[in-house]
């Protein structure tokens, strides 16, 4: 199993599946037998903030470009943003 400084370090050599996939079999292991719940949301809500953060710092907070670079509505950004705070 890759720690989170291994997957760091091998950023470039990772797919986002692949992280996605190690980083759930860490979250399941650290369960021990619990079930979780809600797991799409969770998810989501962990890839989502910094996605939008980091595409907003990419365009230079414009939010047109970046609504454009997400495939999504202007107003749906917006609403993430005021969603996460950011």
């Amino acid at each position: 199993m890759n720690t989170l400084k291994e997957l760091q370090e091998n950023a470039e050599y990772q797919s986002l599946s692949q992280a996605v996939t190690l980083t759930l079999q860490t979250y399941f292991k650290s369960l021990e037998g619990e079930v979780p719940t809600d797991l799409h949301k969770l998810v989501i809500g962990q890839v989502e903030k910094p996605l939008i953060q980091f595409i907003l710092e990419h365009t230079e907070q414009n939010q047109s470009q970046a609504a454009a670079l997400l495939g999504i509505n202007r107003n749906t950004l917006r609403k993430k943003i005021q969603q996460y705070h950011l």
